[in-house]
């Protein structure tokens, strides 16, 4: 298929999802849904992002481009044609735009839970358990494997990080943001860009020197993000002797020690498993080796993070059996206790 009609017919497919699916606002709908711009509850180049409540009492985020945003406006642009004709459950769903020229806006579905980086900072008053972190992985390796291989063409993110990954009310993973994402009218799915893209510690260094960003790209950046749900440590770390250093650098030298306890997120107070977490590091790894044709497709990330949380499940599975037998024994011990109890003569 040649560039032009693939164009014509992702047009066509915006044309029509536009009509059926898409709802649109005034200007004016949108000051009342936000209550006069209220609440502000996140913000990047485009503007700032506002909480919102439809008439049927949905909650909503409100993402409005700032006037004074030129890279904004092209963000603003391609979230808008990405998310008319992409449609997954662990991507967030576009609920509606406003086309008012000089106040646009898109209307998404509201994440209650926040973004994934506000759950893994030393500031959250919240610690995702070690069974909640593969699970957000799981959920977010779905949304970014059907990104890759079940779009026709292709779509990659370019931008991937935790502050993109939103959390709804049951803690499932949705991947978000998709104003440096682009598709592709060949399986390769490459792009070669001048323009700076990503963010600085997610970024692919080989895509980074070459301008030549693709799916394996999107892959190093979520190696980085797996990283981040095993130690709870930022991307970027500071280090006493080498100023900032990457997290993958940080984590090389004590996992090469064979010392998995030091890496793993100490607000878990060890209860994590072994044989999950090494597997999952290795994993990882895979996707920031140096070299993108040495990182796995996300297919087999996503098969490796199943296997992952089954072994979590499993181990949890048999803990809480345990517990069952301990306490069904401390039972009957105690019911034989007061049947001796009860027979033993009292004094007269």
């Amino acid at each position: 298929m040649t560039a032009i009609s693939w164009r014509h017919r992702r047009q066509q497919a915006i044309a029509e999802t536009q009509k059926s699916k898409n709802r649109t606002f005034s200007y004016s709908e949108i000051i009342s849904i936000t209550d006069n711009f209220k609440t502000v509850i996140g913000g990047g180049g485009f503007g700032k992002v506002y909480f919102g409540t439809l008439k049927d009492g949905t909650q909503v985020a409100i993402k409005l481009l700032s006037q004074s945003s030129n890279q904004g406006y092209r963000e603003f642009q391609a979230e808008v044609q990405l998310l008319m004709v992409v449609h997954h459950r662990n991507l967030v769903s576009l609920i509606g735009y406003s086309s008012d020229s000089h106040n646009m806006a898109l209307v998404y579905e509201y994440m209650v839970n926040g973004n994934l980086q506000e759950h893994l900072s030393k500031k959250s008053g919240s610690i995702l358990t070690w069974k909640e972190r593969f699970q957000i992985a799981v959920d977010a390796a779905y949304g970014l494997e059907y990104l890759h291989n079940g779009c026709k063409p292709p779509i990659i993110h370019r931008d991937l990080k935790t502050s993109n990954i939103l959390l709804n009310e049951k803690w499932q993973a949705k991947i978000a943001d998709f104003g440096l994402s682009r598709a592709f009218a060949n399986e390769s799915g490459s792009h070669v860009s001048t323009c700076p893209a990503g963010t600085f510690g997610y970024v692919d260094p080989e895509a980074q020197a070459s301008g030549n960003f693709n799916k394996k790209s999107d892959v190093y950046s979520f190696g980085i993000i797996l990283l981040e749900l095993i130690t709870g440590q930022p991307a970027i770390i500071r280090n006493t002797h080498a100023g900032f250093i990457c997290i993958h650098q940080w984590i090389r030298p004590i996992i090469d020690r064979g010392d998995i306890q030091t890496i793993v997120d100490p607000r878990l107070n060890g209860e994590f498993d072994a044989t999950s977490a090494w597997k999952a590091v290795e994993t990882a790894f895979s996707c920031v080796s140096n070299f993108s044709i040495q990182r796995p497709d996300m297919s087999h990330v996503l098969a490796e993070l199943q296997e992952c949380l089954a072994i979590v499940m499993a181990v949890e599975e048999s803990q809480t059996m345990k517990a069952g037998v301990i306490r069904q024994s401390n039972s009957l011990l105690m019911s034989h206790l007061n049947i001796d109890t009860d027979m033993t003569p009292s004094p007269r």
